[in-house]
């Protein structure tokens, strides 16, 4: 009997993951994806972009998109750094209130997947998923 692809399954996990984070942060105006890239930037503020995209393993020019859209959207500033080649990203006051509004969703959403599919499963799928 044929093993499923794993790379098939975790791909179709992460489509439904991704949806039920979207809808459930969908109030503060971001999806998931924004607002995950937001706490990055929160977390280590004012950041490089060079920086930024290693902190969330995504090449430079995708993290240049993404930051262009939120600051499109009022959430962040680009500034210069030491370096004034390179480009630096802060939260603006909207973003960090997008932040603390989305906080208590995304706590929400954390303890609906600890209810429903145990701490313990979650704590093993963690380990599992670093692992890779």
């Amino acid at each position: 009997m044929s093993v499923p692809c794993i790379c098939t399954t975790l791909r179709s996990a992460s489509r439904r993951m991704i949806a039920f984070y979207d809808e459930t942060i969908a109030p503060v105006g971001v999806n998931i994806a924004q607002f995950s890239l937001m706490r990055s930037i929160a977390r280590v503020e004012p950041v490089t972009l060079t920086a930024l995209g290693r902190r969330v393993e995504l090449d430079r020019s995708t993290i240049g998109r993404n930051v262009r859209v939120l600051e499109k959207m009022g959430l962040v500033e680009l500034g210069r750094g030491e370096d004034q080649r390179e480009a630096t990203v802060t939260l603006t006051q909207a973003g960090h209130k997008v932040l603390e509004d989305g906080a208590p969703l995304w706590d929400g959403a954390q303890k609906s997947l600890d209810d429903r599919l145990g701490v313990e499963f979650m704590q093993q799928l963690h380990t599992a998923l670093d692992s890779l």
